[in-house]
């Protein structure tokens, strides 16, 4: 009797000892909970958790960037600030064959369709973050079970043979009470928007490519051109230095010396071909098909007419029009959400477990109300005792962040010297091109003088010599120069980002062919007017500092600093060829991922034109077809 009492006594012992470990543990891990989450300066505070919409982890705001308040060479004419349509701006050089090039381009390149398919990828990457939001397991299963038990332990009293008939729905749900799940939805959303912007950055940049390719080929044919017009001239000279020296008028020197001037004239001629040769390459791997000539379609041209001044807006623009610094502030945006990623990972994963089932062991009696089951577990897990591998992966995302943060900054500020630099080679060019038309016109001038007093004998062939070697050199170079200002218009407009437009059919118009050409700017523009003050009016507008910056950027891009989510930037991706595919839009809601609905819509079967109605049509290399949908 004393020794039961006294086991009852131990078990009751042993249960309030049970009970009170439990009870602490409840306690210390809440306590625990409320610390971390109220206090920790890596889940952020209460009032933050419910301002940021029930989220830990900072909520994004766009850093600020540099941007010049003007252009450097501002103060010159042929420099315009005023709103600019960069939409197809290779219309400024009044090509027809050009024009023809770059919408095949923009339709038929492939590394474009790569990029096409990246945006794709993106969408699909964002549907799956969606998903994880909701029930992250739902099993259905069924089965069927027949035992037979041995005689020796039924013995009679359980039946022999049993069957076990089960039928059921299992789920598992980690709750996102942290805004685990919702940041990376987050991060999904700028993600998508940066292929897509990073998709804009390969259009300009192959835009660019193409537009310089087509005038390397052109400046290589037009120094071809003088080329052989000084190997005409040339032989006429060898004609009649031979004919004199023949007579016995003059030495063999004369002779000779004509012979090596001609032949320093000839050998240019296969170097030119060889630059003609590449740039037609570049233009068929740009184009999507395999190497070929294309003298059929773009023939024997000229350097296209250069504009007579360049549009280029305000510094500031380009925080809003270069598709590569919208790209760098999404990679920001990206990793900002990443950062509360982290953070979430410090607290307690919430979960809910349930099943429902019908167990019976006669099929006939699966059915009913009775063999119904089921279980309901809520719990939580909670990593602890994790070393620092927690709190230092919320460290090392938010470096990420802040790396990624100057990355963008340097990216705003190699912008704005890629556009300083390709408009002072803009002015600088056309300047030489008025000095180095001078020289030529004076050679050329020389030469035929030279020629008729060599004729009469009043000069000796030396002088002829010098003057028609300076006469090659000055116009192939006037070809250089010509082909470099029309390459630093292209440089200038790339730099601005202009271009991308075109994907959402945007086009200038039927008014491109009646842009003003005025292929030399005149000779009191060389230096600029004295008196003239360089510096900007002081009304010129300037970029706000610090947070204000974001008001520089388009309001499709311009995330509110205290929104839950990064808005994409409504963006049309051009038609890639790519199998159609339903995927979530980059603005959809955390929990939805509607459709695209944006049109079909082919390739154009006729060949682009321009505002002569001429254009070019490119024979197409037959490829898989693939179709990008508008986002």
């Amino acid at each position: 009797m004393l020794s039961r009492q006294h086991r009852n006594s131990s078990s009751r012992a042993v249960s309030r000892v049970e009970r009170w470990i439990l009870s602490r543990s409840l306690t210390f891990c809440l306590a625990g909970a409320a610390t971390a989450f109220s206090g920790c300066a890596y889940t952020g505070g209460v009032k933050e958790y419910i301002h940021n919409g029930f989220k830990v982890g900072p909520n994004y705001a766009k850093p600020a960037a540099p941007v010049a308040t003007q252009w450097m060479d501002d103060y010159d004419e042929q420099i315009k600030d005023e709103l600019p349509n960069y939409a197809d701006w290779w219309t400024t050089f009044n090509d027809p064959k050009l024009n023809s090039l770059m919408e095949e381009v923009s339709q038929q390149n492939l590394t474009l369709k790569s990029a096409g398919l990246r945006v794709l990828q993106a969408r699909y990457v964002r549907a799956i973050a969606v998903g994880s939001i909701f029930p992250q397991k739902q099993t259905g299963s069924g089965s069927y079970q027949r035992t037979q038990y041995s005689e020796t332990i039924a013995a009679g009293l359980l039946p022999r043979n049993t069957d076990l008939f089960r039928v059921g729905f299992d789920s598992f749900w980690e709750l996102d009470a942290w805004g685990r799940f919702r940041r990376g939805i987050e991060s999904a959303d700028a993600s998508l928007d940066e292929t897509v912007e990073d998709y804009d950055a390969m259009l300009v940049s192959l835009l660019g490519e193409t537009a310089t390719a087509y005038i390397d080929l052109r400046t290589a044919q037009e120094r071809i051109r003088f080329a052989k017009a000084n190997e005409k001239i040339q032989q006429g000279s060898l004609e009649l230095a031979k004919a004199r020296f023949t007579a016995g008028a003059v030495s063999k020197l004369d002779f000779t010396q004509s012979e090596t001037v001609l032949a320093n004239t000839q050998q240019l001629i296969p170097l030119f071909e060889s630059q003609i040769r590449a740039a037609n390459n570049s233009l068929c791997v740009l184009l999507g098909i395999p190497p070929r000539d294309l003298t059929e379609e773009l023939g024997d041209g000229f350097i296209p007419d250069l504009p007579a001044d360049l549009v280029v807006g305000i510094p500031a623009n380009l925080l809003r029009r270069r598709p590569d610094v919208r790209a760098a502030e999404r990679r920001v945006a990206a990793q900002s959400a990443v950062i509360g990623i982290a953070a979430a990972d410090l607290l307690p994963h919430l979960s809910v477990t349930g099943s429902i089932s019908l167990v019976a062991n006669d099929f006939s009696q699966l059915f009913k109300s009775g063999s119904s089951a089921g279980t309901i577990a809520p719990g939580f897990n909670w990593d602890i005792l994790n070393y620092g591998r927690l709190a230092n992966n919320v460290n090392l995302q938010e470096a990420l962040f802040q790396d990624l943060a100057v990355q963008y900054q340097q990216q705003v500020l190699d912008a704005n010297a890629e556009v300083e630099t390709a408009i002072n080679s803009f002015l600088k060019s056309k300047v030489r091109l008025i000095y180095v038309g001078k020289a030529v016109d004076a050679s050329q001038e020389s030469v035929d003088l030279a020629q008729i007093q060599y004729k009469t004998g009043a000069v000796d062939y030396n002088r002829v010599f010098n003057l028609q070697t300076s006469l090659v050199s000055d116009q192939d170079n006037l070809a250089v120069v010509r082909g470099d200002v029309a390459r630093s218009v292209v440089a200038t407009y790339k730099a601005l980002g202009g271009g991308w437009e075109i994907r959402n059919g945007i086009r200038r118009g039927a008014g491109a062919s009646n842009i003003e050409q005025v292929p030399v700017p005149p000779v009191e523009q060389v230096d600029p007017v004295p008196g003239e003050d360089p510096n900007p009016p002081s009304g010129a507008a300037k970029p706000k500092a610090a947070n204000g910056a974001e008001d520089a950027v388009l309001p499709a891009l311009q995330p509110e600093a205290n929104a839950p989510e990064a808005n994409a930037p409504e963006a049309d991706v051009p038609e890639a060829n790519v199998p159609e595919a339903n995927v979530p839009e980059a603005n959809a809601p955390e929990a939805n991922a509607p459709e695209a609905n944006a049109p079909e819509a082919d390739a154009p079967e006729a060949p682009a034109q321009d505002a002569n109605g001429q254009g070019v049509n490119f024979r197409k290399v037959l490829l898989p077809e693939v179709r990008v949908e508008e986002l």
